[in-house]
């Protein structure tokens, strides 16, 4: 298997960008959660106190994007192992003339209706 890392220099990476829930919590304060990374969650008195000690969270921890370029496994198709296999069946050239004779029966068939 292939594996390239595509990383960006610091001037060019893309913004990140996250989904917050911003949940307002009994004891009248402001929780922020990062969806999808639930241990990234910050609480304030508002609901900005929240979102910038969560930004201050995510700036702590240096994330990064990296882009994986996985190439698959080269398998065979499944079904190559059967392309052939009749080939030289003396029955073969038989049971294409019964096929086409279904086929045009039925498309008779749908003619009629």
């Amino acid at each position: 298997m292939n594996l390239t890392v595509k990383t960006y220099p610091n001037n060019t990476a893309p913004k990140l960008t996250y989904d917050v829930l911003i949940e307002n919590q009994q004891d009248s304060g402001v929780s922020a959660t990062v969806l999808g990374l639930p241990d990234i969650k910050s609480f304030g008195a508002t609901k900005e106190e929240a979102l910038n000690k969560l930004i201050q969270l995510l700036q702590e921890r240096k994330p990064e994007i990296v882009t994986l370029e996985i190439e698959p496994p080269q398998t065979e198709h499944p079904w190559m192992k059967f392309a052939g296999m009749h080939k030289n069946n003396p029955l073969f050239a038989d049971v294409l003339e019964y096929i086409e004779a279904e086929r045009s029966q039925v498309d008779l068939d749908n003619e009629t209706k």
